[in-house]
């Protein structure tokens, strides 16, 4: 029975900390140097991770 807790206990805080590294969010716009003007289709990556994203329209 206490080896059933322990492992329930693991499991819940395993998955706590899954939930809650997925809500840190960047935001911001890529302009270009020259112009001022926002860069579509730029890629940006988090750097050290497979984690990145494309700028739209707005560069954002």
């Amino acid at each position: 029975m206490k080896r059933k807790l322990m492992l329930l206990l693991a499991c819940l805080f395993v998955g706590i900390g899954l939930v809650t590294a997925q809500t840190q969010k960047v935001t911001g716009v890529v302009i270009s140097e020259e112009d001022g003007q926002p860069v579509i289709g730029a890629s940006v990556l988090v750097k050290g991770t497979q984690i990145g994203a494309i700028t739209g329209v707005d560069g954002d």
